[in-house]
């Protein structure tokens, strides 16, 4: 079985349920503890007589079952494939994706860079023979994947991508869009795409110029802003093997989105500005709906493959433990209720 998870970075929300069982264990002994010294082992057992111990201990499980099923559910589990025919439209896509230090931060879970790779995902997902290509820029722009076919190869490459500093700070999006616009395959001055993923922080290789030129070649720019841009976030990095924050000049940096240079690269492109920020933006969707129109040529259709989803398969069930932990009670049977309760008190004459 073809088992894939499309958002691991709810994975998180895997400390939530671990604090939620941790509070509910200490809650049940701190109970119990007050209970006995209040009234004393004896006594507090016939003063619980009517409560079942079992009932009592299984509800907190069920409580922590429901929940780990929710993050199963939140972390979009596929497998199984369907067919679905979609229309070729024939366009060449390359996306420049940002690798910088910066990409790093984490104001985007699990941070900028594992978005912007999902969002290539996403896209993959939906495409029906396009070609794609990958070019990754940081202190230097480097074409990893040449214009191909093969979905499975560019996922292969994403996978692999790691974030990279090269001979400068910073990334270098002007260069990396003058190498996308260098790398198409053929001369049509049209049905050619870049989508450039980045947060903006660019070292003076002027993208904007960059993004003109091709857009007077015929291919658009296109961009998508991941980050903060109010309050940015701080970018983690490792010494000596601990994690700290990257400095400069003694002060921790600080990252944030810039929203403006993107627009003006995707202005200067003939493309779009995608302000996805810190949301989970559907840029399979978008793709669909504003990029690919403006791009394609009809080439009939295509049969793709989709991972189908599957998180009703956790949600649902999810939803029916806490409705059975809802409605559960925790007397007990009457006949065992009366045994207890004709237990001697301690220290009572039997």
């Amino acid at each position: 079985m073809d088992l894939q998870f499309n958002n691991l970075d709810n994975l998180f929300w895997l400390w939530a349920v671990l604090g939620a069982g941790v509070v509910l264990v200490i809650a049940a002994r701190l109970r119990q503890r007050s209970l006995n010294r209040f009234a004393g082992h004896r006594l507090a057992a016939r003063l619980s007589a009517s409560t079942s111990d079992g009932r009592r201990r299984l509800r907190p499980w069920l409580m922590i079952i429901a929940l780990l099923m929710i993050v199963a559910g939140l972390l979009d589990p596929r497998w199984g494939v369907r067919y679905q025919e979609l229309q070729r439209r024939g366009i060449d896509v390359f996306f420049v994706l940002d690798t910088s230090r910066s990409m790093l931060a984490e104001d985007v879970k699990p941070n900028r860079l594992d978005r912007a790779k999902q969002y290539i995902e996403d896209i993959l997902e939906s495409l029906g023979g396009d070609r794609v290509g990958l070019v990754t820029i940081a202190g230097d722009a480097s074409i990893t994947v040449p214009l191909t076919l093969d979905y499975g190869a560019m996922r292969l490459a994403l996978d692999e991508t790691r974030p990279s500093v090269g001979r400068r700070g910073g990334s270098l999006i002007g260069d990396g869009i003058r190498d996308a616009s260098e790398a198409f395959a053929d001369e049509l001055e049209d049905h050619k795409a870049i989508i450039v993923l980045s947060d903006g922080d660019d070292m003076d290789s002027y993208p904007i110029e960059a993004a003109a030129a091709a857009n007077s070649k015929g291919i658009r720019v296109y961009t998508v802003g991941i980050g903060n841009a109010a309050e940015g976030e701080r970018i983690p990095v490792e010494v000596n093997g601990q994690q700290t924050w990257l400095t400069h000049r003694g002060e921790q940096v600080w990252s944030q989105l810039q929203p403006e240079l993107l627009q003006d690269i995707a202005e200067a492109g003939g493309g779009l500005y995608v302000p996805a920020g810190t949301s989970n933006a559907d840029l399979a969707e978008i793709y669909e709906q504003a990029i690919a129109p403006g791009a394609g040529r009809d080439l009939g259709t295509a049969q793709v493959e989709r991972h189908i989803p599957r998180y009703r398969w956790f949600i649902l069930p999810a939803i029916l433990v806490l409705l059975i932990e809802s409605f559960m009670g925790q007397r007990r049977r009457a006949v065992a209720a009366r045994r207890v309760a004709r237990l001697p008190l301690q220290g009572a004459p039997a």
